[in-house]
């Protein structure tokens, strides 16, 4: 019997950061020396505090099925995180807890949209933006954001994007893949905009801890109450507390919307697991010590990449405000040869990084960048050096 696979699943391609990784790992488990620039996850364990709520949570058997959105709990913890760390009230009634940030997404993509219904999507993006606003009939419209201009939307390019059919606008700020970060004043430009054009803000805060150099993080709900009525928050535990494989994400948003990822999400996943909920708990309530030692890390590894890779000739890296990625601009290095194969694109570069000189990186057309690479530096800073190097040897031999 031949299967006959849905439209939509075949629109849909695999995630090509999952794929990089995966390969990667592949070939280190065969033995290949690989540096893994792949990962979008912290390189740093769990903290003890965390693991050891969710030991409890065994031993004491809390093991079965919860509430679909959440424990009370939980949710009353993250409305205490929200008002300790963003100003901003929050009832239960408008918290949803989900099985990572990624399914926080997918169920408003599902909750919100009609078929033909439009999202504002600025590029570079978070590869799964544009499939999961598919996924539900929606229509991604993609706004260039280069690095002329700090990869950042201007107002003019917002207010040029929305149209009758347009719902949404999403915000991704620290930015995955670029490290781009909205200012204050930035966000207020563009909050201005979706008030007065009765649009929704989907803000994407998972990187907001992981910033550097001073630099003040905001959520646009903190703006007004014209504001935060349009907005989605979404974010989670697992950038900040190294905590990816726990799968736990919220978003807090207006009450209806929330109550119609619920439905959604009792009907497909059910509740996020048990004892990972109860870890999130300590996460949020407990010491947050671990959060700014991390960050230390972090900036000593930024700061290296991104001065070693702008010495490569060719490659022209932008300094990150927030989260842990490197996205250098690789356009100059297209046209020349590696063994006889030219580099004709940032896909192509790749392929031959990780064959040739056992570097793995993403290509930047996983995020609608062609021309850019994204380098992970969640990895060690010895890592790194010996990654950079490779990379800087690899150019120096094309031809």
């Amino acid at each position: 019997m031949e299967i006959k696979l849905s439209r939509r699943v075949q629109q849909i391609k695999p995630s090509p950061t999952l794929a990089i990784t995966a390969k990667a790992k592949a070939m280190q488990a065969e033995g290949i020396d690989v540096i893994n620039f792949g990962a979008g996850e912290p390189d740093f364990d769990t903290p003890d505090n965390i693991k050891k709520a969710a030991i409890k949570a065994i031993e004491e058997g809390f093991t079965k099925y919860t509430a679909a959105p959440g424990i009370p709990e939980l949710k009353q913890a993250i409305c205490a995180k929200l008002k300790r760390e963003n100003n901003l009230e929050y009832t239960a009634s408008e918290i949803i807890v989900s099985c990572g940030g990624k399914h926080s997404f997918y169920n408003l993509a599902q909750a919100l949209l009609d078929p033909g219904d439009e999202v504002v999507i600025p590029a570079p993006y978070w590869v799964s933006y544009p499939p999961m606003v598919s996924l539900a009939g929606g229509v991604p419209v993609i706004i260039e954001a280069g690095q002329d201009q700090g990869f950042k939307i201007t107002p003019g390019q917002l207010e040029a994007a929305i149209t009758e059919k347009t719902r949404a606008v999403v915000i991704n700020s620290p930015s995955n893949p670029t490290g781009a970060a909205y200012t204050l004043e930035e966000l207020k430009a563009l909050a201005e905009i979706v008030v007065r054009r009765d649009i929704l803000l989907i803000s994407d805060e998972i990187y907001e801890h992981i910033i550097y150099d001073g630099f003040a993080q905001f959520s646009p709900a903190q703006i007004g109450p014209e504001v935060r009525k349009r907005c989605v928050i979404l974010n989670g535990v697992s950038k900040s507390y190294s905590m990816t494989g726990w799968r736990i994400g919220f978003t807090a948003g207006p009450a209806p919307l929330v109550a119609a990822m619920t439905k959604i999400q009792s009907q497909s996943t059910s509740n996020p697991t048990s004892i990972s909920q109860k870890a999130a708990v300590e996460a949020y309530n407990g010491p947050q010590d671990y959060v700014k030692n991390v960050l230390q890390h972090f900036d000593e590894r930024r700061r290296y990449i991104v001065a070693a890779l702008n010495e490569i000739p060719g490659v022209s890296c932008f300094t990150p405000q927030g989260a842990f990625y490197a996205f250098p601009g690789v356009k100059d290095l297209f046209g020349r040869q590696c063994e006889g194969r030219e580099i004709d694109s940032s896909l192509t570069l790749c392929e031959l990084l990780l064959d040739r000189a056992r570097v793995a990186a993403v290509p930047g057309e996983a995020f609608g960048a062609p021309g850019h690479l994204r380098l992970s530096y969640a990895t060690s800073l010895d890592n790194i050096k010996k990654g950079i190097d490779r990379f800087s040897d690899f150019v120096k031999a094309l031809s």
